[in-house]
């Protein structure tokens, strides 16, 4: 979900594994294996986007949708379309942010995750949404 391109999704599956590979030995057990592994994939994650330093391109991946659940009426089609190109345009801890709010974390959790404190997490999702909310709008389209 965090790249757009499929080579690129390769690359980064990759180095989350090496990353994975290489820090188990200092897996302590202080938390669930499955959260080491979350914060370590995601830490890769945002270390790879710091280190390409690429503009983030605006085409769509289908595949993406088929894991939301929508209907099949055209305008909510339409606003997924806007939505998703709009967060394709964001930077790559924004995104972390935007789909973490999405998977239902809270401000706390995000915050955890991306190793910032609980109101610099509220803050960067306020600013996050108003920013996705300026590029709709800049796009022509308002929900």
């Amino acid at each position: 979900m965090y790249m757009d391109n499929p080579d690129d999704r390769n690359d980064l599956v990759q180095e989350m594994t090496y990353q994975l590979w290489k820090s188990y030995q200092r897996f302590e057990g202080n938390s669930q294996f499955s959260t080491w592994m979350y914060r370590v994939c995601l830490n890769t994650a945002l270390t790879f986007f710091k280190k390409e330093d690429k503009k983030v391109k605006t085409n769509v991946i289908r595949e993406d949708f088929d894991r939301i659940d929508v209907d099949d009426s055209n305008e909510k089609e339409n606003q997924l379309n806007h939505f998703y190109k709009a967060v394709q345009s964001l930077n790559g801890v924004e995104k972390a942010i935007i789909f973490l709010y999405l998977e239902g974390k809270s401000h706390k959790e995000i915050g955890d995750d991306l190793g910032i404190s609980e109101g610099n997490a509220r803050v960067k999702l306020n600013r996050t949404k108003d920013k996705l909310q300026q590029i709709i709008k800049a796009n022509g389209y308002e929900f």
